[in-house]
């Protein structure tokens, strides 16, 4: 998403340096320009992906389906910030599972078959396992990530001199977060070793099989015990009955 503050000509230094949003966009670029731009690019723009024999001499280029127009506030005026926010957040949120794939990572060419997905979505991630496995696309890592159909980065791109940096954010982020929990004093600015698991993956509950069958014979020689000593104590024959009662 391109986004162009309304305003008047910039001059002087925001002329070709921006200070943040507020900064006011060169005379030039107009909403039908940049509207073009980018069906252009998408038309032009190819990229040659490494070698391989598995593929052949091919161009990864964009797919015919493109959208690319306005955001307005609906009646042709200027859309607020908080409009911006949320039309970027609803995209940015959105995850691979929302589309139907994994949540998880994938260990074996035998898990895709068994998973729980579309025929589209199994024929995405199969092609990205498959090209994982070739030496020259190794670099690429996409079995590690064919649970997310290949694909490893973030669909925003943005500048340092421009903007800010995740890392930050998440720091800022989790300051304010023990703030509120009034934990500040538990945490010093020398602390560098805490490590934050944010990746969960079920293992298991309950016991395996193996351990299952051992805990069913041990509750059975409880229970063969218990009943023994109850039949000891009816009959009134055994010297240890004190020790009998506890167990039964």
């Amino acid at each position: 998403m391109l986004r162009t503050p309304a305003g008047d000509h910039a001059t002087g230094h925001n002329a070709h340096f921006p200070d943040g949003p507020s900064s006011p966009p060169p005379a030039w670029a107009t909403t039908d320009l940049l509207l073009e731009t980018v069906r252009s690019a998408a038309s032009v723009v190819a990229l040659a992906p490494p070698d391989s024999a598995a593929y052949g001499d091919v161009r990864l280029r964009f797919g015919t389906q493109l959208d690319a127009h306005p955001l307005t506030d609906g009646d042709g005026g200027r859309i607020t910030d908080e409009a911006v926010a949320a039309y970027v957040a609803k995209y940015t949120s959105k995850s691979v599972e929302a589309a139907g794939a994994a949540d998880r990572r994938i260990d074996s060419w035998a898990e895709i078959r068994t998973l729980r997905v579309t025929p589209h979505v199994r024929a995405l991630i199969s092609t990205a396992w498959r090209l994982g496995g070739l030496p020259e696309l190794e670099h690429l890592r996409l079995r590690a990530w064919a649970h997310m159909l290949g694909y490893r980065g973030h669909c925003l791109t943005k500048t340092r001199a421009y903007s800010t940096t995740y890392g930050q954010l998440r720091a800022d982020r989790a300051e304010h977060a023990r703030t509120l929990a009034g934990a500040r004093e538990l945490f010093a600015d020398w602390d560098d070793g805490t490590t934050t698991e944010a990746t969960w993956r079920f293992v298991g509950t309950g016991h395996t099989p193996a351990e299952a069958l051992i805990a069913a014979g041990i509750a059975e020689d409880l229970t063969t015990n218990r009943e023994t000593a109850r039949q000891e104590l009816a009959n009134g024959n055994h010297p240890e009955r004190d020790s009998l009662r506890k167990l039964a």
